[in-house]
């Protein structure tokens, strides 16, 4: 999952305030008192920490405002001045609250977000046309109808009866179908070539969605997925429908993630191409050479690594980065400049300045030492060669 949204937070100049908390509401109005009430212990916290008024009442606005999701969710904020920089709707809550003001921003909330978000199309159809609807990134729920379809085509219902003029108008009841079937499929089509979604969620009426499955083209076909529940017409029962697009979704994140992690395993199987543990990721980083960074995260949504347990040393480059601190200042980073930050802070900021994409891989998918690895671009006879423990004999460097 390429993370490019991220990149004007690690370019922003001047401090940074983050916020990412559990913003669930279990009912109207005891949901809201205890989502202030989280936030109210926070906002304390960043007053200590020298977040200004003016931000920490921008924040508020934005964390106080009901999400509309239903189910345990969360928010991700960041914010400088009276400027929200990002807002940020996650599908699960974190896994701990977290907030603070600094000159860098805590990117792993939002690197899991990206990570859970999937570009879809919902098509909505019936005999008469279709509704088009864009998911929406910001809340991994279906957004906005976008674009409205309708064949123009009218006769549309068949019924009971004999005779060739009864077989007339079925034939031509059938026709109106198929004509309809095919502008929609049309529509689709361009809409695929324009916006590339990963999917295309087909759901409404059984003989327009089989209809539409038959007209459109190679690239959305391969693409296209059948989602029972969904109609263009009101009644639907939406709980049992988002339920089945949630499934539907997290059988693509899960192919998409199994993807990278049969690369990764060839990679270093092959023992080139890919490198595992945090001084190796480090010594990748700073050079510019990190494809995919991949990092192992359990059931629960943590990351096995805990990397915000640990510490890296930084300079303001987003590359300039080290085990030691000596590390950076040969980089060339001004003494001054150089401070010691969280793992997670330092090695996203990296990934993301040298465009490279994210993947979190499930526990027990992968056996990476420290629980990371990366993809890299190329390799040469600098670069760390290894195995993956599951590999070699190299056992001493498991968890």
């Amino acid at each position: 999952m390429k993370l490019d949204s991220l990149k004007p937070l690690i370019h922003h100049d001047g401090p940074l305030t983050t916020v990412c908390l559990d913003v669930t509401r279990g009912d109207e109005s005891g949901g809201d008192r205890e989502v202030r009430s989280r936030w109210n212990g926070m906002r304390r916290a960043l007053e200590r920490d020298g977040a200004p008024a003016e931000t920490l009442q921008a924040i508020e606005e934005v964390v106080l405002r009901p999400t509309h999701v239903p189910g345990p969710h969360g928010r991700y904020i960041v914010a400088s001045g009276s400027r929200i920089l990002m807002d940020r709707v996650l599908a699960e809550p974190p896994v701990r609250d977290e907030a603070f003001h600094d000159g860098a921003p805590s990117l792993s909330p939002a690197v899991m977000a990206a990570d859970e978000a999937v570009k879809y199309l919902l098509v909505e159809i019936d005999r008469l046309g279709a509704d088009l609807i864009w998911s929406d990134p910001d809340s991994h729920e279906p957004g906005d109808v976008v674009d409205h379809v309708e064949g123009g085509h009218d006769e549309l219902h068949k019924f009971g009866g004999g005779g060739w003029a009864h077989r007339r108008f079925q034939m031509r009841v059938q026709d109106s179908w198929e004509r309809n079937a095919e502008a929609v499929a049309a529509e689709v089509d361009k809409v695929v070539a324009e916006h590339r979604p990963e999917l295309v969620l087909v759901t409404g009426d059984i003989r327009a969605v089989s209809l539409l499955c038959e007209n459109v083209g190679h690239h959305a076909k391969e693409i296209l997925v059948e989602v029972p529940g969904g109609s263009r017409a009101d009644g639907v029962k939406e709980d049992v429908f988002a339920e089945n697009v949630h499934a539907v979704l997290e059988a693509h994140r899960a192919r998409r993630r199994e993807v990278v992690a049969d690369r990764m395993r060839e990679a270093l199987g092959r023992g080139d191409g890919a490198v595992t543990s945090l001084d190796d990721l480090v010594d990748v980083l700073r050079k510019g050479q990190v494809s995919e960074l991949v990092v192992i995260r359990n059931a629960a949504g943590a990351s096995v690594a805990r990397l915000n347990e640990r510490q890296l040393w930084c300079g303001s480059d987003p590359l300039q980065l080290g085990v030691r601190r000596e590390d950076v200042t040969a980089l060339g980073a001004p003494d001054g400049e150089v401070r010691q930050l969280r793992a997670d802070i330092v090695v996203l900021r990296a990934a993301i300045a040298q465009d490279a994409g994210f993947t979190f891989a499930m526990e027990g998918s992968l056996d990476l030492v420290d629980g990371v690895g990366a993809l890299l671009r190329w390799t040469d006879a600098a670069t760390p060669h290894e195995a993956a423990p599951s590999y070699t004999a190299d056992t001493h460097r498991r968890h």
